[in-house]
């Protein structure tokens, strides 16, 4: 016994023939009428039969009809719970303010787009803290931008490849090596402690023995775009988070012969044998917009 015998009965008796049903479902009547047979195959006695050409149920097919509509209304409610299940419910999202500027927002919004029963919550902070957090169970999946990782209870995805380019106002004209080999009153402008990218530049000032900077800490990428276009210094940011500005002639990159230690965007989930529904469709469209 199947339930698409049931649906196909209980269509029949709601319809009034196996034509109507067979428009209805989609089937050739043919199917309708195998259906039917192995129903009554398994009960083991007719279910319908024709009284002056008209098709009238059988008192077996009467007593089916509850007992059907019992099992089908069970299979519905089953089938809603697994729709419900797929998409929905409550996700947090823990990411760097660089990646959420410059990569998520088209990820952020073709996922409400197709899952708009989820409930987004995003914060920013540092890569540090956003690792915190997931570990912790405050979010559920967490952004870095990181040189390697190798991490213990954590299954990740490399995401790209960001190339850290050090930025200057147009009208500067620079090399980087007037800075290490002059000395200068420019301001290295960046974020706050714990920034991937900030202690990358800074260990690799320390690594080759280069000038120490003085620092100027500011709260948002914006106000070091503002702060490096007026002048006061240079910045190592990602290029995607100044793309549009060095294109449009606002920021410029300087020039230099430094290399860098590769770093890189990751999605980070707890590992544990079971994710959310919502959490894997998250991770497969990420992974998909790379």
């Amino acid at each position: 016994m199947e339930i698409r015998h049931l649906i196909t009965f209980r269509t029949i008796v709601d319809v009034g023939s196996y034509t109507n049903a067979a428009i209805k479902l989609g089937y050739t009547q043919s199917t309708i009428t195998s259906h039917i047979q192995a129903l009554e195959k398994e009960i083991g006695g007719e279910l319908f039969t024709y009284v002056k050409r008209e098709l009238k149920l059988t008192s077996l097919g009467k007593e089916l009809i509850p007992l059907a509509d019992e099992l089908l209304h069970s299979y519905n409610r089953i089938s809603q719970m697994k729709s419900r299940n797929t998409v929905s419910g409550e996700l947090k999202i823990a990411a760097p303010e660089s990646l959420t500027i410059s990569r998520l927002g088209p990820i952020l919004k073709e996922y409400l787009l197709r899952y708009p029963d989820v409930k987004l919550i995003l914060s920013n902070g540092t890569c540090g803290q956003n690792q915190k957090d997931l570990m912790s169970g405050h979010v559920d999946i967490a952004f870095m931008i990181w040189t390697s990782l190798e991490l213990d209870h954590c299954h990740y995805h490399q995401l790209h490849k960001e190339e850290i380019v050090l930025i200057t106002s147009p009208n500067k004209y620079q090399h980087f090596d007037d800075y290490k080999n002059k000395g200068t009153t420019d301001y290295f402008i960046t974020n706050e402690k714990g920034c991937s990218y900030r202690s990358m530049f800074e260990t690799h000032l320390v690594n080759h023995k280069l000038p120490k900077l003085q620092t100027m800490e500011l709260w948002s990428l914006e106000a070091i775009k503002q702060a490096v276009m007026s002048s006061l210094g240079f910045a190592a940011l990602p290029y995607i988070t100044v793309k549009n500005e060095v294109e449009n002639g606002l920021l410029k990159i300087m020039e230099h012969n430094e290399e860098f230690e590769p770093i890189y965007s990751y999605l980070l989930v707890k590992a544990k044998k079971w994710q959310s529904p919502a959490v894997e469709k998250f991770i497969e469209l990420t992974l998909e917009s790379i």
